[in-house]
């Protein structure tokens, strides 16, 4: 089983999206994420959005990168700039790309819908493709 961590800075929308979506989708692969200043919630429509789309799981939770950077992760992906700017150094070396998505925290909820449906389309090839190269 390969592992992802998806990165972004409050791990609260794109990054629990991201997670969620590829391990309902993507096969072989378990996704985790973390933000480089998590806010320590999910926001609600993420949450909806997930729900929505039958793939929500309580245990989803915001977690700030002192979770998981201990973990052996064969890939990570930076899903906003900042996190792409401050992504940390990890204790053993990884690969990591970037692949930006436009923050939905604070718009209306057809952005979560948008957004969802824009790391489904475009994220999850990205990182399978990644995964088998």
């Amino acid at each position: 089983m390969k592992k992802v961590l998806i990165l972004c800075t409050g791990n609260s929308c794109r990054s629990i999206i991201a997670e969620a979506l590829v391990n309902a989708h993507c096969e072989g692969i378990e996704a985790f994420s973390a933000g480089v200043r998590a806010s320590g919630k999910v926001n609600a429509y993420a949450k909806k959005v997930l729900e929505e789309e039958g793939i929500w799981k309580e245990t989803y939770h915001s977690k700030t990168l002192d979770e998981v950077i201990d973990m052996e992760f064969d890939l990570v992906v930076t899903v906003c700039d900042h996190a792409n700017e401050t992504c940390p150094i990890f204790p053993r070396p990884v690969r990591k790309i970037h692949v930006g998505f436009s923050d939905p925290d604070g718009k209306d909820y057809g952005a979560f819908i948008l957004t969802c449906k824009a790391i489904h389309s475009e994220l999850l090839p990205i990182i399978e493709r990644e995964l088998k190269a």
